[in-house]
Formats: structure tokens, sequence, C-alpha cells
């Protein structure tokens, strides 16, 4: 009884509605012959005529568009990698910095107030 959806790539909506325009063949009749509703044509015949002026735009509008795109893209990774390289040397510098410091096991803190079993507050004296 369940019906499995049908699925019309755009070449074959073109061709169903060419069809009407071009053979004269009656809606319902194409209706009946691909088993679709009428209103789901006339959705078809709607958004082809919507779209139209995309056949027509010859590509200037997007043209521009993907270049503008393309020369973010570039200036976004020229960026990505001057960054990576910052970093790239900073982390070297830390790490020759580290080791010759010396003991990377010493407690983080001042010298001054070093720790006292690792409380939060210091004691109270006696």
């Amino acid at each position: 009884m369940n019906k499995t959806r049908r699925h019309f790539s755009p070449q074959e909506k073109v061709a169903i509605l060419k069809r009407h325009f071009l053979e004269k063949t009656p809606v319902s009749d194409l209706c009946d012959e691909f088993g679709i509703a009428p209103n789901l044509f006339y959705r078809w015949q709607k958004d082809f005529f919507d779209n139209a002026h995309v056949a027509f735009d010859n590509g200037r509008k997007s043209k521009a568009v993907d270049d503008a795109k393309d020369r973010k893209i570039d200036y976004l990774e020229a960026k990505l990698l001057r960054k990576n390289e910052v970093l790239a040397e900073l982390m070297e510098e830390y790490t020759l910095l580290k080791k010759s410091l010396g003991n990377p096991d010493r407690l983080l803190g001042s010298p001054r107030y070093p720790r006292s079993d690792r409380r939060l507050r210091p004691r109270l004296g006696r």
C-alpha cells in the first residue's frame, strides 16, 4: 500500500515542461503519463519561469563574486600561514628557554612564597 516517492531529475522536469510548451501536450495527459499531480506540474512551471533569468545571465556577476571569494580565500590562507609560522617560532623559543632554565619538574610559583603543603591559605601560627 505504501508508495515510494519518485524523484525527478532537473533534466526530466525540463523534458516534461518542454513537451507541454513545444508539442502542446495537455497537462492532464502528461500528469497521467508520468503519475504526477497537476499542482506539481504547475509548481515546476513556476520554478522554471522564476529561475529562467539565470540562463541569460552569462555569468558576469557570478564571476566577480567568485573572484572576490578567491581573493579572500587566498588572503586568509596567507594570514593563517603567517600565524602558524609565528607560533612555531614562539614555541621553539619557549622550548629552548625552558631547557636552559633547568629542572622542568620544579613547582611553578613565586620563589618568595613557596607552597606549604599545597594549602589554599597559609597555616596560622601557634
